[in-house]
This record gives structure tokens, C-alpha cells and sequence, in this order.
């Protein structure tokens, strides 16, 4: 009996953090073709292909943003949280850490840490890692970590091609991270009903919009200002709990 719950709790986390699984597998496939066809692959494939999946991304986020029909609550959490991000200056300092990695990278010499740090980079320091892995914790919905794993399994081809090896051993660094990030939210569960989950989901999913709008190069938005706005549904039920 004692040996059936402890597969049933392991088999539990395994499926929550499932989406953060299909990334590193992605990012490790991909990996393993572009070393195969390493310098071989021109760039305008990369580009179309990226388009396309920037298609794909919006039309998740607006599956997404539809999630509920609290319209005055996801504008409060857009225009609240964004000016938490805009004061915390999320996105400069994200930049500023990936600056500061790539120039330690290049000054300690480049080869495997060079792809490592690089591919780890790109594949940590954004949204979509972020929005999908709370996903899967609060809601067990791993359809925005599918599009990102599509999305860094063909990059992963292309940087392997070019950066080599160290861009395979970048899913290391996507598995701690995200997976920190789903376990995260799945101790903020039990105090999440579904209201609020589906108030967060859909703030989500317009992030992931504009995300998409990113992608596509329709118009450059600071989505890592806007991170905040996903816990402030959250922060506006615990408000209300609080003053009644």
C-alpha cells in the first residue's frame, strides 16, 4: 500500500512537470541534428520556420486569454503588474545578466561553455519559460511549454551547427529551471481556486500573445516588465479576503 502511494506522488510530479521534460528532450534532439549537419544549415530556414511558430504562439495565447470572462480583472493585472515589472526593470536586468554571462563567457574562451551559456540563455531568460512553467504547476496545462519545446528544438539545430556540443548540455540548465519554476507554483496550488487560476491563466496567455508579436517582429514589446501581472489575480483574491 505504502509502495502504491509512492508511485502515485512520484508518477504526480512527473506529469506536472512533464512539459519541462518534452522541452529537454527537444532541446537534446535538436541538439544532436544540428551537430550532424553542423555548418550546413542556412539561415533563411531558421527565420521562416521561427515565423511560423510565432503564428503558432499567438494562437495560444489567445486560447489562452480566454480562459475567463473577468475582463476588468486581467486589465487591472496587465496595467497593475506592468508597472511593478516597468519599476523593477525587469527586462534591463535580464539583459544586463545575460550580458554579464556572455563577456565571462568569451573571456574565459568560448568552445562547450560558450554554447552552453549562450543556448542556456535563450532558452531561461524569457516569458515563455516563465508563463509555461507556471502553467504547468497551477493548472497542469503544458501547451505553451509544447510550443516552446518546438521552438528550441529547431534553434537547438541551428546553435549546435554553429556553437557545437555545449548547446546539448544547455537542457541541463532548462530542466533546474523550469522545473524550480513549476514546483514553485505547485506550492501555490492548494491557495488557488479555479477562478483565480483561470483570471492568471488568461494574463498569461496575452503575455504569450505578445510574446508571439515578438517573434514575429510585428512590434517589440517589453514582456519581461509584464511578468508581475500573472500573480496579480492572485493578489487581488487575497486582497478581498483580507477586507471582508
Amino acid at each position: 500500500m505504502v509502495n502504491a502511494g509512492f508511485l502515485i506522488f512520484h508518477g504526480q510530479k512527473a506529469a506536472t512537470v512533464f512539459g519541462t521534460l518534452v522541452n529537454i528532450l527537444a532541446i537534446v534532439a535538436g541538439s544532436l541534428v544540428g551537430l550532424a549537419f553542423r555548418g550546413g544549415i542556412p539561415l533563411h530556414y531558421h527565420q521562416t520556420v521561427i515565423q511560423a511558430i510565432g503564428l503558432a504562439v499567438v494562437l495560444i495565447g489567445i486560447t489562452g486569454a480566454l480562459k475567463t470572462q473577468d475582463i476588468l480583472v486581467v486589465i487591472f493585472s496587465l496595467a497593475v503588474g506592468s508597472l511593478v515589472g516597468e519599476s523593477l526593470r525587469i527586462e534591463t536586468r535580464l539583459n544586463q545578466l545575460g550580458n554579464w554571462l556572455e563577456n565571462k563567457c568569451s573571456q574565459s574562451g568560448g568552445g562547450i561553455a560558450k554554447g552552453f551559456v549562450s543556448a542556456s540563455l535563450i532558452y531561461c531568460v524569457g516569458s515563455m519559460a516563465i508563463v509555461g512553467s507556471m502553467e504547468s504547476g497551477l493548472a497542469g496545462n503544458h501547451q505553451t511549454l509544447y510550443a516552446k519545446s518546438v521552438l528550441d528544438g529547431i534553434s537547438a539545430i541551428i546553435f549546435a551547427s554553429s556553437l557545437g556540443a555545449g548547446v546539448l548540455f544547455s537542457a541541463i540548465s532548462v530542466g533546474v529551471y523550469q522545473g524550480i519554476l513549476t514546483m514553485s507554483a505547485v506550492l501555490m496550488k492548494p491557495y488557488l481556486i479555479p477562478l483565480v487560476v483561470d483570471q492568471m491563466s488568461s494574463v498569461g496567455g496575452i503575455l504569450i500573445m505578445a510574446f508571439g508579436f515578438n517573434l514575429l517582429e510585428i512590434k517589440k514589446m517589453n514582456v519581461g516588465n509584464m511578468l508581475p501581472a500573472i500573480f496579480m489575480p492572485l493578489a487581488y483574491y487575497m486582497f478581498q479576503q483580507i477586507i471582508r
